[in-house]
């Protein structure tokens, strides 16, 4: 049987935020995921695999090429694939491209955090960083807020004006030099920079806001202050990936700033509705640490709507 390969070009117009969203949360009545993550090195050159097994949903390992020298030779810097194996045998059934997981799962986790936690009635959504995940959060937001006026800043002023630029025609956008008077006009701040020290302040936050933190991703990245995350009610996408491995967390931890006992919840609760929002002048603080778990449910989404084509 020939195993398919599932392109970003093929599919990525396929998909919707709804039905990604919806696969999000059930896969998070499943059982805990199983997760493992593995390295190799040549020099400056990284391969990253991640795995994960859902009991009920399945396999998927995520394996990726980073060759920063690669990008002089005019070629993709990462590269790589997802295997998606079924649950009951362990059957490969597709490998699907990296990006398309990646771009999907990203945005997506954040848009369900956004679904449970912010409020219904928020009207404008700062995305902080005009990178390739800012555009794309400005159409996941969209779907859920349809409503909602953006804004978008970056450190680099002249990229928030190429963002916005290009989203202008089909949405409501505009960049913004000033990051302290934007936060203090949106709803939602939706974080996705790549900055090791805190950008967002916590006396710049006021009742109600929903904050998302996207770009840490490391030991020592953090996007938001100590203020941030004591004035805020934190939640996460998964405790076993944010908690001991992201600096978001792992060091106000280690200096007792919080205690785990503040992380209030994670999707699994959040989807089973026993951790949510308790008021609306509440601000509420997500963190979208990623992980294979969530790489498997929308690789099993990719597959689906692959097959029904």
């Amino acid at each position: 049987m020939k195993i398919p390969f599932i392109e970003f070009d093929e599919m990525d117009s396929r998909l919707s935020w709804s039905g990604l969203t919806d696969a999000l949360a059930e896969g998070h009545k499943l059982p805990t995921a199983s997760i493992a993550d593995g390295f190799a090195y040549r020099g400056e050159d990284t391969l990253l695999s991640r795995a994960a097994w859902i009991d009920g949903l399945g396999v998927a390992v995520k394996s990726a090429t980073i060759v920063p020298g690669n990008v002089a030779k005019g070629k993709p810097m990462v590269q790589g694939g997802v295997m998606v194996f079924d649950d009951e045998f362990g059957t490969l059934e597709a490998v699907i491209d990296f990006h398309l997981v990646t771009k999907w799962k990203t945005a997506g986790d954040s848009l369900l955090g956004a679904k449970l936690l912010a409020r219904p009635d928020s009207k404008t959504i700062l995305i902080v960083g005009a990178g390739t995940v800012g555009r794309n959060l400005v159409s996941a937001y969209s779907t859920v807020f349809p409503k909602a006026s953006f804004m978008v800043w970056n450190r680099t002023g002249a990229k928030a004006v190429e963002m916005a630029q290009e989203l202008s025609d089909t949405h409501d956008i505009k960049p913004v030099e000033s990051l302290e008077d934007a936060v203090a006009q949106a709803d939602i701040v939706s974080c996705a920079t790549m900055s090791s020290e805190p950008v967002l302040r916590g006396d710049w936050l006021h009742a109600g806001q929903h904050i998302d933190l996207i770009g840490a991703y490391r030991p020592d990245m953090r996007e938001v202050d100590d203020t941030a995350l004591t004035r805020s009610s934190i939640f996460v996408d998964s405790r076993a990936t944010t908690m001991d491995h992201i600096g978001e967390l792992k060091i106000p931890l280690a200096q007792g700033v919080i205690n785990k006992d503040d992380i209030l919840g994670d999707f699994h609760e959040l989807v089973a509705g026993t951790a949510k929002r308790s008021h609306d002048d509440e601000i509420t603080l997500f963190k979208n640490g990623g992980g294979a778990h969530l790489d498997l449910m929308t690789a099993k989404y990719i597959l689906k709507e692959w097959s029904a084509i």
